[in-house]
Formats: structure tokens, sequence, C-alpha cells
């Protein structure tokens, strides 16, 4: 869970997942947060990685693969903080993974009232086009951040999970497919942010899908990157 300062919401989005699953570990990555996230977090019962400053969030979700890798999960999941993602649909998402290395919660996949519109809905409809015929299979919500991987997705991003850029869904996603892994979207409902401020106005969001466009445009030259993976 890439968390950046939301000490308001925290706590409730940790409970909602305890209570709809009590075995599971759940790992916060504080992102440099100026308020109390992470004790939130930690009183909450959640292990709590505190990166030293703001990395952004293809930064944080490097490192919480690489602790799951280091921890010896087959499976790892990313849920936002702000209690957007439901927690009832997590085991839904979990369950793509005996179809695919990678398994996308999908706003537009006829669940829910989600929508986008203006430039954001036009930027959506064509990254969407266009990683589907790279993967293959339709696939409706490509910038979606309610993912779960795989052991193999894991190690892979790990290593080479984008960080650099505001791309960073977009890009990691063409680079697992790239590099040989599967994805599969199943439904899943939106729900509105549960407390605290957005980071992002319209305006930001409609700047950083310009720039997922940039960014699968630098993934489609990337050099596949694959990764060992013991059995």
């Amino acid at each position: 869970m890439p968390a950046w300062n939301e000490a308001i919401v925290i706590q409730e989005t940790i409970g909602e997942i305890r209570a709809q699953l009590p075995d599971v570990d759940i790992a916060v990555i504080d992102d440099g947060s100026r308020d109390e996230t992470a004790n939130m977090a930690k009183q909450a019962g959640a292990t709590v990685i505190r990166l030293p400053f703001n990395v952004g969030v293809g930064g944080a979700m490097r490192t919480g693969f690489e602790y799951a890798h280091r921890n010896g999960y087959d499976q790892a999941i990313q849920v936002d903080a702000d209690g957007q993602h439901d927690p009832a649909d997590i085991p839904k998402v979990l369950a793509g993974l005996s179809g695919a290395n990678i398994s996308i919660g999908a706003r537009f996949a006829g669940v829910g009232h989600y929508a986008a519109r203006g430039p954001r809905q036009w930027a959506m409809k064509i990254l969407a086009a266009v990683v589907s015929r790279l993967a293959h299979t339709k696939l409706t919500d490509v910038t979606s951040g309610f993912r779960a991987a795989d052991r193999a997705t894991i190690e892979q991003y790990r290593h080479h999970y984008p960080a650099e850029y505001l791309g960073d869904t977009v890009d990691s996603l063409v680079m697992a497919i790239r590099s040989g892994l599967t994805v599969t979207q199943v439904p899943v409902q939106m729900r509105k942010r549960q407390g605290g401020t957005p980071s992002t106005s319209p305006w930001k969001s409609a700047v950083y899908l310009g720039r997922s466009l940039l960014a699968l445009l630098i993934a489609m030259t990337r050099r596949p990157m694959r990764s060992k993976v013991a059995s």
C-alpha cells in the first residue's frame, strides 16, 4: 500500500482490509509523508516501510515488490491508501492470477458507475486500445492501480518497476507484457476517496495521462527485461 500524507484515512482503510481478510499481511510504504501516516498505519497493525523523502508511486511500488520478494510472497496486490479500492474485491482480483501473471481490477468493465471525461477519457481509451493489442486480450483500464502480481511479476518488478516519471502504471504493464508476462482484468467498483485531499486535480490528471502516452512510446522502445524466478 503506497501512501503519501494519508493520515486521515489510512487506519480506516487498513481496518476495512483486516475485516475482510484477517489473515493477509499489509505493508504500507510511507512515501516521505509529512503527516502522521506512518504512525497511524503502525497503530493499525500494518508493517510500515518509511522512505526518507517522497520518491513517487513508482519508487514506493518498487520498494513494496522488493519487500514481497525478500519475505517470500507468491502473490502481492497493490491497494490505494485512500480507500477508493473496495477490500471486498481483493479476493476477486487475486483470483485473476490463476490464469495470468498480472490481474487488474478494472473500473471500466461493466461494474459500478465510475466515469472519466474529456482528455482523461480519450487518453485512457487510446492507452487501453494499444496495450490490449500488445497483451492479446481486451483491457479497459490499464491505468488502474488496483493490481495483483504473481511471483514472476514480483521478481521482475523489484528490479525493473519504472520509478523515474509519472507513467509508471502504463510503462510497468507494457514492460511486463513485452517480457513475456501475461495480463488479465476483472471488473471492480471504484469508490470515492474516503478521506483526505486528492493529490491530483482534473488538470493534473490530464497532464498525467498525456505523460502516460509518452511513457507508452518510451516503453515500446525498451528492451524486454526478464528476471529468473526460483522454482
